[in-house]
């Protein structure tokens, strides 16, 4: 399926920005009055928790935790906006609502905070996408974030570092694999500088190309212009219009030897 040519939009930077700069405005908040607002984050398989789904992506217990996100989300959110930017709406709400209620139903104990589940819905979602589409744009999109994420897949598991949300983790991997086989696979167009380039270009109806002959030999043919009194000017290139002058309806030129114009 296509879709419009993609192109540079000041969305695709101003979006992740205003999340980043939310996430860091509720962390000072929390911080400099003592909220402990982190009790909102998700609480396994306990009622109250279920509010943490919605919550815990704009919580975070440390510098080090909410600046490692950032880093993260400034790289890939653009990313998504940029190639999919018909779906980033369901990746960012889906993406929450879904790695959210993954990890709720997974983990057994704590409270799980942090914007780290969309993260790894983001990174699965270019990557397993950008492989199944088969397109090289996307496909390098996958190449960068196996090479700059690709050592994260170690935390979907236990026991890799104390004090992280490996659910979570797993959570938001899993949910951005499952988007990336249910949400339709769109294909960038391609850009031409000419019209000639395009699969579906006529030669036989381009204006230029009835210059050549069979052979491919240039072969430029006389312009029409016709008057408003409806008199035909017969001009060659390089040549000064004729001096004279036919009427139209005794006009008996065939198509193939001359080239008509609008009238000027």
């Amino acid at each position: 399926m296509n879709t419009n040519q993609i192109r540079i939009k000041k969305e695709q930077f101003t979006i992740p920005l205003l999340f980043i700069f939310i996430l860091w405005s509720i962390y000072y908040i929390n911080w400099r009055f003592s909220f402990e607002w982190e009790n909102f984050g998700i609480h396994p398989r306990e009622l109250f928790g279920l509010k943490g789904i919605l919550f815990s992506p704009f919580l975070h217990g440390s510098i080090e935790h909410i600046a490692n996100n950032s880093i993260a989300i400034i790289v890939l959110f653009p990313l998504v906006l940029y190639y999919y930017p018909k779906y980033w709406k369901v990746l960012f709400i889906g993406g929450i609502v879904l790695s959210g209620l993954g990890t709720w139903l997974i983990a057994e104990s704590g409270v799980h905070i942090g914007a780290s589940g969309l993260i790894y819905v983001f990174t699965a979602y270019l990557f397993f996408t950008g492989l199944r589409s088969k397109n090289f744009r996307l496909m390098a999109v996958s190449f960068f974030v196996v090479l700059f994420y690709g050592s994260s897949i170690w935390y979907m598991f236990p026991n890799v570092k104390e004090g992280i949300s490996w659910q979570g983790h797993l959570a938001g991997f899993l949910t951005g694999l499952s988007f990336s086989y249910l949400l339709p696979i769109h294909s960038t167009e391609k850009t031409y500088a000419y019209d000639w380039q395009r699969p579906d270009f006529d030669p036989m109806k381009d204006d230029f190309m009835k210059h050549f002959d069979a052979k491919g030999n240039f072969k430029p043919k006389p312009e029409c212009i016709i008057d408003k009194d409806g008199y035909v000017f017969l001009k060659y290139k390089k040549l000064p219009i004729t001096k004279q002058r036919i009427q139209v309806k005794n006009f008996e030129l065939s198509l193939s030897q001359i080239y008509v114009v609008k009238n000027k």
